[in-house]
């Protein structure tokens, strides 16, 4: 696997998650694969006639329908769609098995469906594991279900020895099984503290049921950090004030998992309209659980009194500096500043670069919010990184718009604001904060700030979007939250990908008309807080996650055939043995 960065080896690793059939085409791919069985079972004797139903079908529909209840009985849910493919799979590989053994001899058909029994186990008891409960002392009797039931109907076909045989075959492939879940579980563990198969069990929950027990796990290896949150505070004569707020910390790292219900919360906690843009931070400062927004809300809220404001804004000016496009605008003693390399990628900003960006801009303003429009994604999700030909371009685009600031000359400004829903889903791209624009009259120049809920920009949408913007107001920036709430397991849902440009155009037209309605004399003011103690992932803990991660996956294929091989040689030779 080719790899970049610590995001981007994450990202991968969604590949391997995948979506259960319904459990009646997997129940029906059972049946008909117990009578072509029964039907090749008629060439050889009768003494095995019928053995794909009795020995196949009925073991497989045992463990689909016995699995899920007994479960359950653990507090563990699995979905009937899980729970049949679970036993599709187990009922497929033992097919193979079987008929392996039966083209060698038909004498061998006791040893080689006794293996498969015993594989069968094995099989279940490490998925199990993973998606349903690590502890194996609650999973051994659904992990039984089938292939007990496939040990109890062998005594109808084979001499009492089976018996025996199969009860040893599965102790062989459990263990071995055992032990493989062990060897794949010790790299993280001794790493994180982390069983990987628990982490497995809480994903899986989280998929299914919205469960947030994950956000345990990344509180153990997470740590503390104390970031600025630039805020500032519009105030209108007439109509809802407006905070628009650049938080440090990234909304990530999926669903509604740690921050990516960070707009939302931050809505939810003020009776003004909340703009949450995207500072700059990548998944190393994901939060590791929602409970860590209320520090930032506090650090909001104490500064809502704080601020000198100000009637007078200056216009918005546009800055290039090689990829880097920055629109910029001063309000009192505050300068806001919006990024993009749009039409190259725009992704995450690492925190260092912002802070050097923010340090630079006070020795002229008091408050520097620098925002990440976030609106370009190109298929790269790997994020800037300090001392890049991007960061320079971003530093020194900043530098221009932080030299020029305090000579720009400032007027009496309107401010207007709206909110638009679109009909449009998380699955489709879009948070639940829709789209919100703060438009600002200053000068004679009117100029747009348009923030999406969403999680980036399909490359070439934010130019469509911007364009039509520009039919109406002077300047524009379209910009998104990077709320991960739009991604359920993978990072790859950009606004535009799933709904096209000429569809979000009416809902960015009317949240832009709306705005402009709205318009009333304003003040704003700027505020710099300090988010105190939040606990974030941490400082590359993602990568070093993620190259865990990826070697067990290299060395699980090799230590798994290698397993398998041993518990195969067992068998032939217990098989001996009892034979």
């Amino acid at each position: 696997m080719s790899i970049i960065n610590g995001d981007v080896k994450m990202e991968g690793l969604s590949k391997y998650i995948f979506s259960a059939p319904s459990w009646p085409t997997s129940l029906a791919i059972i049946v008909v694969l117990g009578f072509l069985i029964d039907g090749a079972s008629f060439r050889f004797g009768p003494g095995i006639r019928f053995f794909g139903t009795l020995a196949f079908t009925i073991p497989a529909l045992a463990g689909a329908l016995l699995t899920g209840p007994l479960a359950s009985i653990s507090g563990r849910r699995l979905t009937w769609n899980r729970s049949a493919l679970l036993a599709l799979s187990c009922t497929v590989i033992g097919v193979i098995i079987t008929l392996t053994g039966m083209v060698v001899s038909i004498t061998l058909l006791s040893l080689s469906y006794a293996i498969a029994i015993g594989f069968m186990f094995g099989a279940r008891l490490i998925v199990l594991a993973a998606i349903v409960d690590f502890r194996l002392t609650r999973i051994i009797v659904p992990a039984l279900t089938q292939s007990g039931t496939g040990l109890l109907i062998g005594l109808l076909f084979f001499d009492p020895p089976f018996f025996l045989l199969a009860l040893l075959l599965h102790l062989v492939f459990g263990t071995g099984f055992i032990l493989l879940m062990w060897a794949i579980d010790r790299p993280l563990y001794r790493a994180f503290h982390i069983h990987i198969l628990s982490f497995l069990n809480t994903f899986i929950a989280h998929l299914t049921d919205g469960s947030k027990t994950m956000e345990d796990f990344f509180r153990e290896i997470g740590e503390e950090v104390y970031v600025p949150q630039v805020t500032i505070f519009f105030r209108k004569e007439k109509g809802r004030g407006v905070i628009f707020t650049v938080p440090n910390v990234h909304p990530g790292p999926m669903g509604e998992i740690g921050g990516g219900i960070l707009p939302k919360y931050l809505q939810n906690a003020f009776p003004d309209l909340v703009m949450v843009s995207h500072g700059t931070a990548t998944h190393d400062f994901n939060l590791v659980a929602e409970e860590e927004i209320e520090k930032i809300v506090t650090a909001i809220r104490s500064g809502k009194d704080r601020p000198e404001y100000s009637f007078g804004a200056s216009r918005a000016y546009r800055y290039h500096s090689g990829s880097v496009s920055l629109l910029y605008q001063v309000f009192g003693t505050t300068i806001l500043m919006v990024s993009t390399r749009s039409p190259e990628k725009t992704e995450d900003i690492d925190f260092g670069i912002g802070m050097a960006i923010m340090a630079e801009g006070h020795r002229s303003f008091p408050h520097v919010a620098f925002v990440d429009g976030h609106n370009c994604f190109t298929g790269d999700i790997s994020s800037i990184s300090p001392g890049s030909l991007a960061a320079r371009d971003y530093q020194q685009a900043a530098c221009h718009a932080i030299n020029e600031g305090p000579g720009l000359e400032q007027y009496p400004m309107e401010a207007g604001s709206s909110q638009v829903i679109p009909p449009f889903t998380r699955v489709q791209g879009f948070g639940d904060q829709g789209i919100e624009t703060l438009v600002i009259r200053t000068g004679g120049q009117t100029t747009a700030y348009i923030l999406i809920d969403g999680n980036n920009v399909l490359a070439g949408v934010r130019e469509v979007l911007r364009d039509h913007a520009l039919t109406l107001v002077d300047e524009a920036e379209i910009m998104t939250t990077d709320s991960h709430v739009v991604n359920t397991i993978s990072g790859k849902n950009p606004v535009g990908f799933n709904i096209p440009p000429d569809h979000i155009i009416p809902y960015i037209d009317q949240s832009i008309r709306e705005a402009l309605n709205d318009l009333s004399p304003a003040r704003a003011g700027g505020d710099t807080a300090t988010c105190e103690r939040v606990v974030v992932f941490g400082s590359q803990r993602i990568a070093q996650m993620a190259s865990t991660v990826n070697a067990m996956v290299l060395f699980i294929p090799p230590l798994s055939i290698g397993m398998l091989l041993l518990a195969f040689l067992l068998s032939i030779v217990i098989y001996l043995i009892i034979g």
